[in-house]
């Protein structure tokens, strides 16, 4: 859960980085970095904390070049505090690379090994980012033996990261003095999307992406999405080539973006977010219906701001009422990414206040868009009563979080999962809600898919099902005790 965009642009790189940053804030909030390539030289700032407050004036000053990469951080891998974590990572050979990567790396272990007593690199932090542009550096070096470098080399070299490294990784790299590679890993868990608008009179300006909002943003054609497996590469002059690098590619893309993570007018993998979350409602509904007894509802009612638009549905299906009785604090950030229990649970109440005249004497129906350590769903129950509800029927519209999540969203740890080895009313219980409704899966993926050209979703977080070779039950335990240390 990290934010990526990188820029070959005719113009200074910097601000067009930073406003596109901006709108990637909600996709992590602990860190940021911004690289741009001057001719042969590197520039680069990170900082921890969100955007606007990271970069000065004088930081953009001294970001100068017209090609551009910058990462709004989440903490999945590494220590969120420490500033050493922030991205982008950079190594001084061959030719020096500056990389930014959204994802997990799953078979961390052997890379670190195998970087140590093969590669013979050394690295300086805990960070999965710093094991990829490393391998990607020591694949690179394999491929060069002089001074030029064409676009065929460098997709030998993705070839073999793809071959070595296992997890999500969507990438993007500048290499100073020739260009931006950007790449996928082979299911496509991660995001990427690449966009372009007309320089001058000849050729295009480029973009490459987590998220498509970025791009209209900034006055850019949407192309299409990097493909599983796939590596662009963008030359400074503008021309771009591309390679599928991967032997099988799938796409399999992460079905919490759909559900929570990606902003509502984003489109990924040809799949409009808003309108998967219309449809997620619809489906909801139908269970809703099917569980729970119709005078037990009077008003359906939406945690901003990700679940609006399935709890809409939701009362339209329903012939229910609709009502915000919740109000935002939008000073807060999301409590689903901020690092620490303790932390969460205090801006649970920072951030949403119950209006009581929406409440008092009714039996409230609220819409959640998922339910993960239950921490926020407890305490929204509690306020939701002493507001004065008469009954609270709690749903979400996504299925119950029962498994971690290795692949870019901070699920790691099985017994933080309120759903975690338990049945449905021992969670109603937990939460202290009258009744309590979760999606089904099969009714998730069908809601996300409809429509479009993909067939399989990642849901390991729902189901226990995880698509790369590396996620055993011994990894899992691995992951559990190293988020604990």
């Amino acid at each position: 859960m990290c934010g990526i965009v990188g820029i070959v642009s005719s113009e200074p790189a910097n601000q067009l980085v930073y406003e596109s940053l901006l709108l990637l804030q909600h996709r992590g909030q602990d860190s940021t970095g911004i690289a741009t390539a001057d001719g042969r030289t590197f520039h680069m700032v990170k900082a921890k904390g969100q955007v606007r407050e990271a970069f000065r004036t004088r930081d953009m000053r001294a970001l100068p070049g017209t090609m551009g990469l910058g990462h709004v951080r989440y903490a999945t891998r590494g220590s969120a505090s420490n500033e050493e974590e922030a991205q982008p990572f950079y190594v001084n050979a061959p030719y020096g690379i500056v990389l930014v990567h959204n994802g997990n790396l799953t078979n961390t272990r052997e890379l670190t090994q195998e970087l140590f007593d093969i590669d013979r690199r050394h690295l300086n932090t805990t960070s999965d980012t710093e094991l990829l542009v490393n391998v990607l550096a020591h694949e690179l070096q394999q491929q060069v033996s002089g001074a030029d470098l064409d676009p065929s080399q460098i997709f030998a070299a993705v070839e073999r990261v793809h071959e070595r490294v296992e997890g999500s990784y969507a990438t993007i790299a500048l290499i100073p003095g020739h260009g931006l590679l950007a790449f996928r890993d082979p299911f496509g868990i991660r995001p990427l999307v690449l966009g372009r608008r007309p320089k001058g009179m000849v050729g295009y300006e480029w973009v490459v992406a987590s998220e498509s909002l970025v791009l209209e943003s900034g006055g850019y054609e949407l192309v299409r999405d990097v493909a599983p497996g796939e590596a662009i590469f963008i030359a400074v002059d503008g021309e771009m080539t591309s390679k599928q690098c991967a032997a099988k590619p799938r796409l399999i893309p992460c079905s919490f973006e759909y559900v929570y993570l990606a902003r509502p007018d984003s489109v990924m993998n040809g799949i409009s977010v808003y309108e998967a979350r219309l449809r997620l409602g619809d489906s909801l509904a139908d269970t809703i219906a099917k569980y729970t007894p119709r005078g037990d509802i009077d008003v359906v009612m939406p945690i901003p701001d990700s679940a609006r638009p399935a709890a809409m549905q939701v009362a339209r299906k329903l012939g229910l009422e609709y009502r915000e009785g919740f109000y935002k604090n939008r000073y807060v950030g999301r409590t689903f990414i901020m690092p620490g229990q303790a932390e969460r649970k205090k801006s649970v109440r920072q951030k949403l206040n119950a209006m009581g005249s929406e409440f008092r004497g009714k039996n409230i129906l609220i819409v959640d868009d998922s339910i993960v350590r239950g921490t926020t769903s407890r305490e929204i129950v509690e306020m939701a009563r002493l507001a004065g509800a008469n009954k609270v029927t709690f749903t979400s519209a996504a299925p119950p979080v029962r498994f971690a999540h290795v692949y870019g969203i901070n699920m790691p740890t099985r017994h933080e999962l309120v759903a975690h080895g338990k049945k449905i009313p021992d969670i109603r219980t937990e939460l202290g809600a009258d009744y309590l409704i979760f999606q089904e899966v099969a009714d998730m993926q069908a809601a996300i898919t409809a429509g479009s050209s993909v067939t399989e979703l990642e849901m390991s977080c729902f189901t226990g099902d995880y698509v790369t070779g590396s996620v055993s039950p011994e990894y899992l335990n691995w992951v559990e005790r190293n988020q604990a240390s």
